[in-house]
């Protein structure tokens, strides 16, 4: 992710002889592939390296480089692990460069530049690979549609991008499918490497979320070895694949009912070679058939994940039971006296809560005891009395379901991030067990 000030660790250089700089320069330019935030760099061997829009040049580019623009040059990609600004670029934040280089082009199309036009560009951004996906609150002023198509070759240019995306509200059709709009460039797929793995999506029709990091850190490092999940809410696999490609489960049940992520889905259990664990389940899981097979059940959905805890007390082994994890979304009270002592002010939207956990002994059941043991001075009461409505209603449904009592316990509560300054996208651990028949 990209925000003010921020730009990638690397960029990718064509490089060439001293004497075909020029020729490849004014190439570049004309293609619209030259980086000019950064500069050309002499390498060691006595070769120039000419920075490029992108994460690769593509061949047919390295051909006519070759071929027709300089031929008998050589002509190779490389990465430049600590490129220098360029001059121009020095001192500008990467907002302050949009609205200088957007100024000139609006002012050069015979257009006057104003401060409400000024005020309606971007000062945000996330970054995917060679794709900006701009939030919803900008280029809202009808003066900029005379501009396009050419005004987002103009933006992508300013920002170092070569595809360019528009972010608006995420559709709440059932399959939260991001509303974005493709501004620039042929398709909206791009990669994202977290922890290790490889995630492939199409960002014009599948969520992506950066604020989950640290809850699929804490699901790679769960002990599932030999272990069977089902992932009510697979999406791409954000969590179905660190439940398979770091925590060791053996095989993956996999829920997913936009067709889109399904796609996207399939390609990295392939591309992160855990294919073979995993099924895949397209549709609605409230239709789901399976039984009698999971020790751990991950019902990743917000605001609630409530109507799929029928099917969660289904799929549980009968013998063993398991242990499910309950995405929420609880509101909280903005009433002092409602804080622990010692916490601080929520954190800004969408950033995630380092180092929080509230682990509880609370059990429901056959066997029940009060005892909470908590560990983090952040935690709020409303997490607790959602979490222990969670476990009645859970322990409810295992009864009605199997016909005989189950014990259910607290195990832990995870909070993942904070959407509004009172509303909390917590974790409950829920451990669910048969009790023993008796006679």
């Amino acid at each position: 992710m990209e925000r003010e000030g921020g730009k990638p660790a690397a960029v990718v250089a064509v490089v060439t002889e001293p004497r075909f700089t020029q020729r490849y320069r004014e190439y570049l330019e004309k293609e619209k592939l030259l980086d000019r935030q950064h500069r050309v760099e002499k390498m060691p061997d006595g070769t120039v390296a000419l920075p490029v829009l992108g994460e690769a040049l593509p061949e047919q580019h390295l051909r006519e480089l070759r071929n027709r623009v300089a031929p008998g040059s050589t002509c190779r990609l490389t990465q430049l692990l600590h490129p220098v600004p360029s001059k121009k670029a020095q001192g500008r934040s990467p907002a302050q460069r949009l609205c200088l280089e957007v100024s000139r082009w609006v002012e050069g199309r015979g257009m006057p530049w104003s401060a409400e036009l000024e005020a309606d560009l971007p000062r945000s951004w996330q970054r995917h690979g060679n794709l900006l996906l701009l939030s919803e609150d900008c280029f809202k002023a009808k003066r900029w549609k005379s501009l396009e198509p050419e005004l987002w070759e103009t933006v992508a240019s300013a920002l170092g991008a070569q595809r360019l995306a528009k972010r608006g509200r995420v559709s709440q059709n059932g399959t939260r499918t991001p509303a974005v709009t493709l501004l620039l460039g042929d398709d909206g797929w791009v990669e994202h490497v977290d922890n290790g793995i490889r995630y492939t999506f199409d960002i014009t029709q599948c969520m992506f979320s950066f604020g989950n990091i640290t809850e699929k850190l804490r699901v790679a490092s769960l002990p599932c070895v030999g272990q069977v999940l089902v992932d009510l809410y697979a999406g791409i696999g954000y969590f179905t694949l660190p439940f398979l490609v770091h925590a060791g489960a053996a095989f993956v049940h996999a829920c997913e009912w936009n067709s889109h992520a399904v796609v996207a889905l399939r390609n990295n259990l392939e591309i992160n070679g855990v294919v073979d664990r995993c099924q895949i389940h397209f549709g609605d899981n409230r239709k789901l058939k399976l039984s009698n097979i999971a020790d751990r059940v991950n019902l990743g959905l917000i605001p609630s994940s409530e109507e799929g805890w029928p099917i969660a007390c289904q799929v549980l082994r009968k013998d063993a039971g398991g242990i499910l994890h309950i995405h929420q979304n609880v509101e909280s009270f903005p009433a002092k006296n409602l804080q622990p002592s010692g916490s601080g002010e929520i954190e800004k939207e969408h950033w995630p809560y380092p180092q929080q956990t509230v682990t509880s002994q609370r059990e429901s059941g056959a066997t029940r005891n009060s005892k909470t043991k908590v560990e983090s001075a952040a935690t709020k009461p409303e997490w607790h009395r959602w979490a222990e409505s969670a476990e009645t209603r859970i322990a409810t449904l295992l009864q009605q379901m199997h016909g005989n009592p189950w014990k259910t316990k607290i195990l832990h509560i995870q909070p993942v991030k904070s959407y509004a300054p009172h509303v909390d996208h917590i974790v409950l651990d829920l451990e669910c067990r048969p009790c023993p028949l008796v006679g």
